[in-house]
């Protein structure tokens, strides 16, 4: 029989044994130090590189989760540092990237040619491109793996899609750099803050469009109030849909947020503008809370009422406790992390360490019961195979196969973490079919080397049930790493 026919046939399998046999593992050990030691990496990392279980046993699981949640004191590998310098765009800001990438000529500028046009679509690509680029080789290769995760969550939660129009596609990587990436493991209201201030969220949500009635634009571009970023910014950002506010509190807040808009080509490079000319200036009550007219600050209380919320506290605490622990988290659990969030005015490190701490953490029953994302998935089969260079496009490719597109979302509610929403039969085929490809080898840049089936059974710990090792044992030498790459545990974490 063919290779190529022994491949189908194990997918075959391993789908089936997926969907009838294995929704997730069990061990007698569940409570042994390597079994504790793989469940800390799955949940603190996108899951383990060669050697990281020793080093994790070396240093103590408790020392581990420390050093995690204080990523500065974490050198990053030189491997990282020097494959990001490649990527000439990242340290640019929101109105260079714009004159440089965007898509209108400057003001008093002749018309672009359409050979000029072409050209400028094209830099708009490497824009995006690098930026995808960035964010595979950080969750890859990065030594700050809680800090990764935790910037994959917040993006999640404050998301923004470059399926919106091309100014976000020139803005993506700025927002995670910029809005992100600094606060995801610190202060809660600056994190909402900033996401609050950067152009691509302004104009995602339509905020940039939001007047106060009569203020006008150029080409009558601003029709009054827009109640976009408003209403998400209290369903989806801080209180929840049912955090206690109305459609009152939403046209209030519209008012508050009206002149939070976008300077494109000049500023102080932040691509953010308040302008005073199309903010509602009238006293307003929100929430219950008066406010009174004046300017920008109207907004900065708008932020700090709804950060320090008692619904924004179990919101975000039930969203962390379903991220990290189960689907349908403890709601003990839930109440624990409210508490200290707002014990803390919403310490984000201090409510992770909350959880880290907890008994619902550590319960063995939620072991190996959290479905991995497409996300998840990809980085971490690449992570398991300790694949250094690799073809980033091909990632990308495979997660918009998978319905995951890297900073695509289409709903500004952000792609789930949950098992109904990415458990089905052609999503699990084409995740199979990933293992074998990365099996191969045929993800790593130059000769494809098939990967080493010892060194990634001890990478994952043998961290296979029974049944699954004896498919893997009765299989031939080069189809093993195919199996545990596409193996029904390696789908949970």
């Amino acid at each position: 029989m063919k290779k190529s026919s022994n491949y189908w046939i194990i997918s075959l399998l391993l789908s089936l044994i997926i969907w009838l046999g294995l929704p997730s593992p069990s061990y007698a050990d569940s409570q042994s130090i390597n079994t504790q030691t793989i469940h800390i990496l799955n949940r603190l990392s996108f899951g383990p590189r060669p050697g990281d279980i020793e080093r994790v046993k070396s240093m103590g699981i408790n020392s581990y989760i420390q050093s995690q949640l204080q990523p500065e004191t974490i050198r990053e590998p030189q491997q990282l540092t020097n494959q990001l310098l490649t990527l000439t765009t990242l340290d640019l800001n929101p109105v260079q990237l714009y004159n440089e990438y965007g898509s209108l000529p400057p003001r008093k500028q002749k018309k672009l040619t359409q050979k000029q046009k072409e050209a400028r679509i094209n830099r708009m690509r490497i824009i995006l491109n690098e930026a995808r680029k960035a964010n595979f080789l950080r969750a890859i290769l990065s030594n700050r793996q809680l800090q990764e995760v935790m910037i994959n969550f917040w993006f999640n939660h404050f998301s923004v899609s470059v399926s919106r129009g091309r100014p976000i596609r020139v803005w993506i990587g700025t927002y995670e750099r910029d809005a992100i990436r600094p606060y995801a493991l610190g202060n809660f209201r600056t994190l909402l803050g900033a996401t609050a201030h950067h152009p691509a969220m302004l104009f995602y949500l339509d905020n940039w469009l939001n007047t106060a009635p009569g203020s006008k634009g150029a080409n009558n571009t601003f029709k009054g109030l827009n109640e976009n970023y408003a209403r998400e910014l209290m369903e989806l950002h801080t209180l929840g849909v049912d955090g206690g506010y109305t459609q009152k509190d939403i046209v209030t807040l519209a008012k508050i947020f009206t002149g939070w808009g976008i300077i494109r080509r000049t500023g102080d490079g932040s691509g953010f503008k308040f302008y005073p000319d199309r903010h509602d200036n009238s006293d307003k009550i929100f929430l219950g809370i008066p406010i009174q007219g004046g300017g920008i600050e109207e907004g900065e209380k708008a932020l700090d009422i709804l950060a320090k919320h008692p619904s924004t506290a179990r919101f975000i605490s039930y969203k962390l406790a379903q991220y990290f622990v189960a689907d349908r988290p403890p709601g003990a659990l839930v109440n624990q992390l409210a508490q200290t969030f707002q014990e803390t005015n919403g310490n984000i490190r201090s409510v992770l360490e909350t959880l880290f701490n907890s008994s619902e953490f550590w319960n063995e029953n939620y072991y190996d019961r959290k479905f991995k994302t497409p996300y998840q998935y990809i980085i971490s089969a690449v992570r398991a195979t300790g694949t250094n260079k690799f073809r980033w496009n091909q990632i990308a490719g495979m997660l918009y196969q998978l319905g995951m597109h890297i900073y695509a979302c289409g709903t500004p509610d952000g792609y789930k973490n949950t098992k109904e929403a990415w458990l089905n039969p052609d999503a699990m085929m084409r995740r199979i079919s990933f293992a074998t490809n990365i099996s191969r080898g045929q993800l790593n840049q130059g000769k494809p080397k098939p990967i080493n089936r010892q060194q990634l059974s001890a990478t994952l710990g043998n961290n296979f049930s029974a049944q699954t090792q004896a498919i893997i044992k009765n299989s031939p030498n080069d189809l093993q790493a195919a199996l545990m790459l596409g193996s029904p545990e390696m789908m949970y974490k």
